[in-house]
């Protein structure tokens, strides 16, 4: 393995929680109901092609993008729709599909692919439901399938708290990655950019036809803004496309199968369970079945779909998994007001990124956390604070105050296209101001892209 870069920073922080996964594999679950959630595709707006109660193949399309038809989400299970729930202004919020007993997919040619040429191949992955897999920068939203990318990342090295372990997913499926790799190879002009784990890149070593970098620090130095700023920096008109790399093992399957592949193995993380492990289930799938194998500690918990950075509170009763999660996250509740919190002798298992707890001086194996802010929203902010955990070359509080006036000149200048919204997340932790600055990147993202396009 060359490595043709070693990005390393010291800017961000390691948060310490108990309850990260076991690296053991649970038994594969399936659960009755599967969602597409269209929220979970950033600047989608959905078309219908399937109504309440009709019968849906495995990778038959559901709905496709209004701003590109071209552009399929498809079922990731055969079976009905369900129900189609919907928020204000009939908003389509969720797509329930009742999985059945028979497991008819859709089918297609993909023997020769490797004779195609470059269009013939969006072409295949449009029609077959494997393009929003394929993300894009600026704006972290799905690829424009009529434009050529500068480059493709796939980062596989995680840094936020309790995250996967891509390493360990995709050992049982080299193969699959490889076949991937050799299929985004072919939509780029360069091969594929594959970031590793510094200290342990295990089996990607084994992985040709890609620029290997490592990356090493503390998070949020796997993320790929990062990746992109150091290796591939965006100038104007420049697309970069990103991927999960679970995702590119789905791709490969695909071309090896001829079916979609719904494949997710998800992280099942969190101090409020007991052994918390990894399990191998379907995109999608429904969250109640997985969180009943689990022996949950405390009374009252916040399922988290994602990591506690950066992840959306769902429900445990009737929610679904994301389409890009491999990580489910549950905590305790914090409804319990601790007077006089900052004092450093208060409670030794508060974890500070601050010196005012003196829980710092302990050497612990992880922390006890709940949902408790341990404070409220205020004018002040603190000059220089966010830098200390903002590893990008961008000043991250100048670009939130020019989202918040929309001031649209300024956000360009300030490196709104070089962000996503996930790249602020140890922001919200670490700021004492408590605003929430991955909301605001978000519709500042969504009013350039109203705006200038």
């Amino acid at each position: 393995m060359r490595i043709i870069k070693k990005i390393q920073t010291r800017r961000g922080a390691e948060l310490n929680i108990k309850g990260k996964a076991e690296k053991v594999l649970s038994r594969t679950l399936s659960t009755d109901t599967f969602a597409l959630k269209p929220d979970d595709f950033f600047g989608t707006i959905p078309k219908l092609i399937k109504k309440e109660g009709e019968v849906v193949q495995a990778g038959e399309p559901i709905f496709f993008s209004k701003k590109n038809p071209r552009i399929k989400f498809v079922s990731p299970v055969s079976g009905m729709i369900q129900t189609v729930q919907r928020g204000a202004r009939r908003k389509i919020e969720k797509i329930i599909i009742a999985k059945s007993s028979a497991e008819d997919s859709v089918s297609y040619q993909v023997k020769s692919w490797q004779e195609m040429n470059r269009e013939a191949l969006k072409e295949l992955l449009l029609e077959s439901g494997n393009w929003p897999f394929i993300q894009q920068r600026p704006y972290g939203i799905i690829a424009n399938p009529e434009e050529t990318p500068k480059a493709i990342f796939v980062s596989t090295h995680k840094t936020c708290p309790l995250g996967v372990d891509f390493e360990f997913i995709t050992s049982k499926n080299v193969a699959e990655f490889q076949e991937g790799i050799k299929v985004l190879n072919k939509l780029v002009d360069q091969n594929v950019f594959l970031g590793v784990d510094e200290d342990h890149p295990g089996v990607f070593e084994q992985i040709e036809e890609v620029q290997h970098y490592s990356v090493a620090g503390p998070h949020p130095a796997g993320n790929v803004s990062l990746h992109i700023q150091e290796l591939a920096p965006l100038n104007m008109g420049d697309r970069v496309w990103t991927l999960n790399p679970e995702d590119v093992t789905n791709i490969g399957r695909f071309f090896q199968t001829g079916k979609f592949s719904p494949q997710r193995t998800v992280a099942v993380t969190g101090n409020s369970l007991n052994n918390p492990k990894y399990v191998v289930t379907t995109l999608g799938c429904e969250l109640k079945p997985i969180l009943d194998e689990f022996e949950i500690r405390y009374p009252q918990n916040r399922v988290i779909n994602g990591d506690v950075l950066t992840g959306s509170t769902t429900s445990s009763e009737n929610g679904h998994l994301g389409f890009f999660n491999n990580q489910i996250t549950v905590i305790p509740e914090g409804n319990d007001y601790r007077m006089f919190g900052w004092l450093p002798f208060k409670d030794n298992n508060i974890l500070s990124l601050s010196n005012t707890s003196f829980s710092r001086l302990f050497k612990k194996k992880g922390f006890e956390v709940d949902t408790n802010l341990n404070g409220e929203e205020r004018a002040l902010v603190v000059t220089g604070e966010m830098e200390k955990v903002f590893p990008l070359n961008i000043y991250p509080m100048q670009l939130i105050k020019a989202c918040m006036v929309e001031d649209i000149e300024k956000m360009e200048a300030l490196g709104i296209y070089e962000v996503v919204p996930e790249d602020f997340g140890l922001i919200d932790y670490a700021n004492t101001s408590k605003i929430e600055a991955q909301e605001i990147i978000r519709q500042g993202i969504e009013l350039m892209i109203n705006e200038v396009g």
